[in-house]
């Protein structure tokens, strides 16, 4: 098992990211997960930087493991991040992996096309992971006709061996779907019952033998209402359906929405918590469901403080790979 930090784009500068994850690395954290925004999800996050131009700084400042999230298919066309993968894989090779998801209006929006019906976001997604495959894999050059099209491409600079891709899932059902293409599943943390249906899914398809990694978001502060206030403000807007979300196109809409949102609605939604047994005991029933990578995201903003108290009072409870 691997314990990550997640570094959010949409809430810190890139460069405060830079020092973070370096901070991360010396604290235990084995691995990280990097979002992949053009839009944060609140005027108050505040941030927005590209990256793909960040992943190889970090790449280069650390020797974590690196994924990020991606939507392939409208705001990038698959070549191009077939390419930027395949870049980082050959400097830097078995440390990158990706997670690929349907996205969100909120990104994607900028393009000005036609955001489709999650059945053909899906569609489209898988379409755009069978072009990156080819892509790392195939020494003519490809063809592809179908949610978007490829003509004549070919990576001169491939990949030392190709990425693996997570699919990313929210539901059930998709969690199911993904399980016969993906390398293995990438969902968030939910209330156990909840997260056992998904794991369930998936490995009862065609996931049984495939890895997993959990996103879990959780809030610490040595004052746990602070915490807690500290994951409304940051927060708040991200705890509602994927069906609802998904289709939101801007970040004023998103604080429209989270103006709804009681301090109260995060606890079910997030781990709020001051004490080191609170996220040790989610962390062990993570693992004992059989997630291998577990990414923490802690949605406030005190990101050294949280960094120093697992790396003190989390970490060294678990074997790490």
């Amino acid at each position: 098992m691997k314990i990550g930090f997640h570094a959010s784009h949409e809430q810190f500068s890139p460069r405060h990211l830079l020092d973070l994850v370096q901070k991360a690395e010396e604290a235990g954290f084995r691995a990280v997960l990097s979002s992949d925004h053009f839009h944060p999800w609140s005027d108050e996050q505040g941030e927005s930087g590209f990256a793909w131009s960040w992943l190889g700084a970090a790449m280069q400042a650390t020797n974590l493991e690196f994924g990020i999230v991606n939507a392939p298919g409208q705001r990038y066309h698959p070549t191009i991040i077939a390419q930027a993968a395949a870049t980082l894989d050959e400097m830097f090779p078995g440390r990158f992996f990706m997670c690929s998801g349907s996205g969100q209006l909120l990104n994607e929006n900028i393009t000005g096309e036609k955001w489709p019906s999650k059945r053909n976001r899906n569609i489209r997604l898988q379409e755009a992971v069978e072009v990156m495959r080819r892509l790392w894999k195939e020494e003519d050059y490809i063809n592809h006709e179908g949610m978007f099209t490829v003509e004549r491409a070919k990576l001169f600079t491939k990949p030392i061996q190709p990425p693996m891709i997570f699919g990313a899932a929210i539901t059930e059902k998709t969690a199911a779907w993904l399980s016969s293409w993906a390398d293995g599943l990438i969902t968030i943390s939910k209330p156990v019952d909840e997260l056992q249906k998904m794991v369930e899914a998936f490995q009862g398809a065609e996931g049984a033998n495939k890895p997993m990694t959990l996103k879990v978001q959780i809030s610490y502060d040595k004052d746990r209402e602070k915490a807690l206030t500290g994951a409304w403000k940051q927060w708040r807007n991200n705890i509602y359906p994927s069906k609802l979300i998904a289709d939101i196109d801007s970040p004023e809409k998103f604080d429209a929405l989270g103006a709804n949102t009681r301090k109260e609605d995060l606890e079910k939604h997030v781990i709020i918590g001051n004490k080191p047994e609170t996220f040790i005991e989610k962390i062990r029933e993570f693992k004992a469901m059989g997630f291998e990578k577990i990414i923490i995201h802690n949605v406030n903003k005190q990101q050294e403080a949280f960094i120093e108290f697992f790396g003190q009072e989390v970490l060294p409870e678990f074997k790490q790979d």
